[in-house]
């Protein structure tokens, strides 16, 4: 005899990069395993995949392909239909960089924050300007992008380039071959090269400032929380 069916109940978002709605499902118990067993691996890309392995099953959408704060903005979403909007941190006082105070962080409260200065075409010169993409989870998986990977930070600076106007010629992504981005990064002077990662410094990314009392000093501090990492319990 079979057994009967349960249907997950579907909820709607709005992607931040687009203004797009999707819609949603929770996480199952079968997901939830994944997740658990990548958090108690504390193996990074084993986590990322276990995070697009859960969109794509909740949403159908490829996440790999997606702004890296889409992926974040959609997987908190979808964290907080299934087991919850409260999370609880443990987060340490700046004041003495030591004690540790427990919050309940309600996850509707947390958004999707663009800085004010931030856009996505950078004038390098008085002819030439960039029209930027944003990262997506693949090319952040594939390039380290750390202060110790120099490489990895030049690679996405080049993945991330979608035009390059010249006056009234426009080079698109599609017609540019890897050399040529390379030698067209290379030639960029620092102040150039600034503008363009003033662009990742500035680019919307999941943000909340929380004020925390340290019990032993009375002192009272915000915390700045940034990234899917900041969130998780």
């Amino acid at each position: 005899m079979a057994l009967p069916k349960l249907n997950a109940p579907t909820h709607t978002l709005v992607l931040p990069s687009s203004g797009e709605e999707v819609k949603f499902r929770p996480f199952l118990v079968k997901e939830q395993k994944l997740l658990l067993m990548a958090q108690q691996s504390e193996d990074t890309k084993q986590i990322s995949d276990s995070m697009v392995s859960v969109i794509s099953n909740c949403t159908g959408l490829d996440a790999t392909n997606l702004p890296t704060f889409d992926v974040e903005y959609i997987f908190l979403k979808i964290r907080g239909k299934s087991v919850g909007d409260i999370v609880e941190l443990n987060l340490i006082c700046p004041d003495d960089n030591l004690t540790t105070v427990p919050i309940k962080l309600d996850i509707n409260e947390i958004d999707v924050q663009i800085s004010e200065d931030h856009t996505n075409t950078i004038q390098l010169t008085d002819e030439i300007k960039l029209v930027m993409n944003y990262p997506t989870l693949s090319d952040a998986s594939e390039h380290e992008i750390t202060a110790d990977n120099p490489d990895g930070v030049f690679k996405v600076l080049q993945t991330c380039i979608n035009e390059i106007h010249n006056g009234d010629e426009i080079f698109h992504k599609v017609d540019m071959t890897k050399a040529d981005l390379s030698d067209f990064v290379d030639s960029l002077n620092t102040q150039q090269f600034n503008s363009l990662l003033a662009f990742f410094e500035t680019m919307p990314k999941l943000r909340h400032v929380v004020e925390v009392t340290n019990p032993k000093t009375g002192v009272t501090s915000e915390v700045l929380l940034e990234g899917m990492e900041s969130f998780l319990e």
